[in-house]
């Protein structure tokens, strides 16, 4: 993979995928809004790894940032091989009668950016012939939770849609789809979720990120840790929409995911 490219890499699965990257010898550009945060990361992972950690502090709602992301991913000089786009955030509200511009800029993170970022990757990673795109998705994209539910499907299904134009290339592109994973996710959304679901259905942040890098090293396209999830996901695809909804309607915005 040589170097990669992690979004939202200041905490939660975005933190982890950092370090089993780094441990495992690879380069890493850490993007995030915190550059205190990510200044810091980058030296335990210099010290604990050897490897050539590089800072790059962006705001992924903001287009100029967006778009200095994105011509990182273009350049030729310490080529990204595998894009990690990770950066999420939860709203933890209904849409009616909520904060447009915060209902915008969520938009805009795990929508639009996975879009722009994605497309620079891609471009440059099949004129090299090789490359990884790792998008985080969520069960919610099988749900009706709000426009989080939304917006993890769309990137479910770009995702698969970009994995079929990819074949052949040497370039690939996977979703991985955790459930409720135990990170600073569900806290900084505002969501009692730990109260909400039983110790069983929590995975830890390790086992996803381990999960996903194992199934872009094989070239899966969906990916879902855990055998519980695996087995939920699939009851979720044949349940009536009306029983989604009706679950949904008791819990807005409250799906599982990170």
């Amino acid at each position: 993979m040589g170097t990669a490219l992690i979004t939202g890499a200041s905490s939660g699965l975005g933190l982890e995928f950092a370090w089993q990257l780094a441990t495992a010898r690879h380069d890493v550009v850490l993007v995030a809004r915190d550059a205190e945060r990510l200044e810091r990361l980058a030296a335990q992972l210099r010290a604990a790894a050897g490897v050539h950690a590089e800072v790059l502090p962006a705001d992924l709602t903001d287009r100029a940032d967006l778009e200095r992301v994105a011509e990182r991913l273009r350049a030729t000089e310490r080529p990204v091989g595998l894009l990690v786009n990770n950066a999420g955030i939860g709203l933890g509200q209904r849409f009616v009668g909520s904060d447009l511009a915060t209902q915008e800029a969520a938009l805009d993170l795990m929508v639009r950016g996975v879009l722009v970022l994605a497309h620079a990757a891609a471009g440059a990673m099949v004129e090299r012939g090789r490359g990884a795109i790792l998008n985080v998705g969520s069960v919610a994209a099988l749900m009706t939770s709000g426009t989080y539910s939304a917006h993890k499907a769309w990137v479910r299904t770009f995702t698969e849609g970009l994995a079929a134009e990819l074949a052949g290339t040497g370039v690939t592109a996977t979703v991985v789809s955790p459930g409720l994973t135990r990170t600073e996710f569900h806290e900084r959304a505002g969501l009692r979720a730990e109260q909400a679901y039983p110790a069983v259905a929590w995975l830890s942040a390790d086992r996803v990120v381990a999960a996903a890098l194992a199934d872009v090293r094989r070239g899966a396209v969906l990916s879902t840790p855990s055998l519980r999830y695996r087995v939920a996901s699939g009851a979720l695809r044949v349940l009536p929409r009306s029983a989604l909804r009706a679950l949904s309607a008791r819990r807005p915005d409250r799906a599982p995911g990170d």
